[in-house]
Formats: structure tokens, C-alpha cells, sequence
């Protein structure tokens, strides 16, 4: 459409991806206001933290349901689609789940942008959509002021198979799927500080379905699973581990980062959400003396579309990586165990 290489999304935008999220400790706030949903067929709501809402609507029939939207996370706005796609349909993935259908939801200001460039974030999400053989069925636009894209995204769980944030056991390793960086990757390309080529790895693995990941997952029997998104790694390890009423030790140097993210966090170009993500944690987390500053930013660091946080047992890390088989851009990062517990602080970390 031509639009997309013309306007800088990034440049719209205050908070980028995830980063835009409200943040932990007052989104705990909100919900603990609010009474718990009575329906007994609702497996998994909201109050768990977990990655969607599984619903049973007979003994062998499960739906699993998630929305995700955000601003602008790319300067482009086909990869922004793309990223925005892969990032909702990734919390159907964690739970164990099979995407069937998506609704779009867009907000864009249609007196100040021309319209093709809302086409080409489509253009981008319907090409994600298509790669993971998800069908759009419609969905919601907005005349806003600041451009937002995401999916509302409904697919089906086996009962059997369901992933939790709460089957997390003592015993088991932590295996992370993807690098951690992009919050810092972004705020760097936003202050045009990033060097290109960090920018396009942050753009392909963010676009990257976690579809191999989970499969994966759930072919290694594992216990437990979550995303790591706008909480940063930290953030959605504390809250799988209030879960699964565990403490994780986990080894900040084990941790893949993506090339170029240490550096940024070295010079300063720390995401706010960063600091909204370790004030939530403080109490909860305890750091060794050799974890450096740096490297505590990067694991506060909010992610978009990041990785899957694996628990399973020790044994089964050999037929984890296996079933991967080297694809796409998932990997298999031993980053921790899990250990006996049920008090704060639930994470520690060392080096």
C-alpha cells in the first residue's frame, strides 16, 4: 500500500507495546475489587493471572479465550500487525491451546493518518493469521488519537492438555523459548539508538509464533506455562510461582538476551514499564551481589510477544528440545529450577 515506509509508527507513540500496560501492582488493585465469576464452568478466570479464560462447554470440550491490543511496538506498520497477531495468540498457545478465530481490534486516528496505513497493520496480522491457520471474523474499530492494534482471539483445549501458570512442581527446570531485550531494543530504536540490525532480530522474534513452543511443551509433559510479555520475565515467573505456591531460583547469566540489550541497558535506555515491573516485585525477588544492574534491567525488562516460561520435570528437557527440532526461531534456555516454598521472596537470582 506504500504507506508504511513513508510515517514512523514508533514516533506516534509514548509507550510502546506491552510496555503500555497498566501496570502490575495496579492491575491487582482493580481485580481484587472485584467479586469472583459464580459459573462453575468456568475453569480459569481472571484472578490467577494467568494467559486466558478456559470455559467448559461439555467434559470433552474446553474454549480457551484471550485479548491483546497495544500501541505500535515497530516502526512499520506491517510488522506492527504482524507482531501485534503473533503477540494475542500467543496466550492461547500457553495454555496449551489451538487458535481458531480472531477479531481485530483497532483504534486509529482516521483524520490525522491515512487510512491505507491502518490496511497495511491488517495486511500484517491477516499474514500471521494465515501462518497459524486462524481465520478473522471481524472485530471493532475506533476514530482514536493514538493508534492501537490487537486480536480478541477464542481457540479449543484438550482437557488433558491444558497449561496452567499454577502446575509449576519442585524438582522441575525452567526452560525459556525466546531471548529477552525487546522493551530495551525499542526504547533504543525510538531514541534512534539502536543499531539496525538489533532492531530487525527484535522485530523477527517478536513476529514469531509460539506454536512450536507449545507443542513442545505439552509432547515433554510439562507442568506448567506462561508468556512472558509486558511483566517482564521476573514479573510472569513471581506470579507462576504464587500460582504453583512454589519459589524459583533462577540464573540471570542462563537468561538468552537478545544481542545488543545489555549495552542498552548499560547506557540508560530503560522502558519506564522497567521500573513500574521491579517496584511491583520489591519484597518479592532477591538478587545475589554478582547480578549487575544491567542484567536486573534486563529481566525486569517488559517484553511484547516474548517467549514461553516452561516448568517440567529435569528428565524431560531431552525430549523438550527434541520436539522442537531447531524450529523456527524457538529455542530451549534452561534459565532455572523450582524449589519447595510458599513465602516471599518466591524469586531469587543469581548470577
Amino acid at each position: 500500500m506504500g504507506t508504511e515506509t513513508s510515517i514512523d509508527l514508533l514516533q506516534l507513540t509514548e509507550h510502546c507495546g506491552c510496555g503500555a500496560k497498566l501496570p502490575a501492582a495496579d492491575l491487582q488493585n482493580l481485580l481484587s475489587g472485584l467479586p469472583h465469576p459464580r459459573d462453575s464452568a468456568l475453569l480459569i478466570g481472571p484472578h490467577t493471572f494467568d494467559d486466558g479464560a478456559v470455559y467448559r462447554l461439555s467434559d470433552d470440550c474446553l474454549i480457551v479465550q484471550t485479548t491483546d491490543f497495544f500501541p505500535p511496538v515497530a516502526s512499520e506498520a506491517r510488522t506492527f500487525g504482524c507482531i501485534a497477531a503473533a503477540n494475542a495468540l500467543s496466550d492461547i498457545y500457553a495454555m496449551g491451546g489451538r487458535p481458531l478465530t480472531a477479531m481485530a481490534l483497532l483504534c486509529f486516528p482516521a483524520r490525522q493518518l491515512p487510512l491505507s496505513l491502518a490496511g497495511d497493520i491488517l495486511t500484517g496480522a491477516l499474514e500471521k493469521l494465515d501462518e497459524a491457520g486462524v481465520s478473522l471474523v471481524g472485530g471493532h474499530t475506533l476514530d482514536d488519537p493514538q493508534v492501537k492494534f490487537g486480536l480478541s482471539v477464542m481457540g479449543v483445549v484438550e482437557p488433558e492438555q491444558t497449561l496452567t501458570n499454577a502446575g509449576a512442581q519442585p524438582g522441575d527446570i525452567v526452560v525459556l523459548t525466546k531471548p529477552i531485550g525487546t522493551g530495551l531494543t525499542i526504547t533504543a530504536a525510538k531514541a534512534g539508538l539502536a543499531a539496525e540490525e538489533h532492531v530487525r532480530d527484535a522485530n523477527r522474534l517478536m513476529a514469531a509464533l509460539n506454536r512450536e513452543g507449545a507443542r513442545a511443551a505439552l509432547e515433554a509433559g510439562a507442568h506448567a506455562a506462561t508468556d512472558v510479555t509486558g511483566f517482564g520475565l521476573l514479573g510472569h515467573s513471581w506470579q507462576l510461582a504464587k500460582a504453583s505456591g512454589v519459589r524459583m531460583r533462577l540464573r540471570a547469566g542462563e537468561v538468552p538476551v537478545l544481542a545488543g540489550a545489555l549495552e542498552y541497558a548499560s547506557t540508560g535506555l530503560v522502558p519506564a514499564a522497567a521500573y513500574a515491573n521491579r517496584r511491583y516485585l520489591d519484597g518479592r525477588v532477591t538478587f545475589s551481589q554478582s547480578v549487575s544492574l544491567a542484567r536486573q534491567d534486563v529481566i525486569f525488562d517488559p517484553q511484547t510477544s516474548g517467549g514461553l516460561l516452561v516448568c517440567l520435570s529435569a528428565d524431560a528437557e531431552t525430549k523438550f528440545q527434541r520436539a522442537l527440532g531447531g524450529q523456527g526461531d524457538c529455542s530451549c534456555a534452561v534459565v532455572g529450577h523450582v524449589e519447595q516454598g510458599d513465602v516471599e521472596p518466591r524469586l531469587l537470582v543469581e548470577e
